[in-house]
């Protein structure tokens, strides 16, 4: 069974006060490792007078993925467009050949829906328009690429509530096929669940570290196994979850009781975990893939 042990003595990454978009939160960071360095692409928030909590993007890297230097400028701000005019939130990245493809959610304050953003170097980011739109199957978003196409498709995780789907398409913009593969099963995501960071291959399996939300609004993270050559087959979910809110940070924030993951780093057997304390600061989890999978 595999259970998360956090790494470090503390968050991560935390607000940083005289940076006024990200001044009051940061969390939710898309992880990729790239070129021997931990990359993360966060959410962060500032409370300013006119912003109604808008989310912007900004991007850290470190070398040991604990201690990281960041941009003091965003990477994508909100209100660029009409579709992001109230926030870019909650990004999740994948490279495909040499091009990085950063799902994230674009909110207009009455939408949520799925945009695209494409890069080479990670910082300069071009915007590919909203890719799934609310109008398919409602407000949409926990949206991640798979890291190569599948059956010659490209393959998209989603969430409308409250269930993950897999939807496929020959290019960026048009999808079909769109299939319910988990639902709510436990007590302790019983309330919804949702993609958490981008599936990452293995041996066995594409394995996907996911939320659950329980009746309490207590969110949780689980892990599943999606079959290599069809996704929509869940070869393996694992009853317990992995990680849940125990630490003063993780406990208490802008939205208490929460651990909430976009993003994920696998290093031969260690699964890095980079998620968001009550959607505050970021902290990191490691454990034992083969504590999940071995028995697969």
């Amino acid at each position: 069974m595999l259970q998360l042990k956090r790494a470090g003595d503390g968050p991560v990454l935390k607000p940083r006060p005289e940076v006024p978009w990200e001044k009051d939160t940061v969390f939710n960071a898309a992880a990729i490792h790239d070129k021997g360095k931990f990359h993360l692409l966060y959410r962060a928030v500032a409370h300013n007078p006119g912003d109604r909590n808008r989310s912007w993007i900004g991007y850290a890297w470190s070398s040991d993925g604990l201690h990281f230097e960041r941009l003091d400028k965003p990477v994508l701000s909100p209100g660029e467009v009409p579709e992001e005019s109230q926030g870019v939130e909650d990004p999740r990245v994948v490279k495909i050949g040499r091009t990085f493809y950063m799902c994230y959610t674009a909110y207009d304050l009455k939408r949520t829906q799925v945009a695209l953003a494409t890069s080479s170097d990670l910082v300069h980011w071009k915007r590919q328009g909203v890719i799934l739109s609310n109008t398919v199957l409602g407000n949409n978003k926990d949206a991640s690429l798979f890291p190569q196409k599948i059956g010659g498709r490209y393959c998209l995780m989603h969430r409308p509530v409250p269930d993950i789907y897999l939807s496929f398409g020959d290019d960026l913009h048009t999808w079909t096929d769109h299939t319910r593969i988990m639902q709510p099963e436990f007590e302790w995501e019983a309330t919804k669940i949702g993609g958490g960071a981008q599936p990452i291959q293995t041996k066995k399996g594409w394995l996907l570290v996911y939320h659950g939300v329980d009746k309490t609004m207590t969110y949780r993270l689980g892990v599943a196994l999606l079959d290599l050559d069809d996704p929509t087959k869940v070869l393996k979910r694992q009853r317990e979850f992995i990680l849940q809110p125990e630490l003063a940070w993780e406990l208490k924030g802008d939205v208490s009781n929460v651990v909430f993951t976009c993003g994920a780093v696998l290093l031969g057997k260690e699964l890095w975990v980079y998620y968001g304390c009550a959607d505050s600061v970021i902290g990191v989890a490691k454990g034992n893939v083969d504590d999940f999978l071995n028995d697969v």
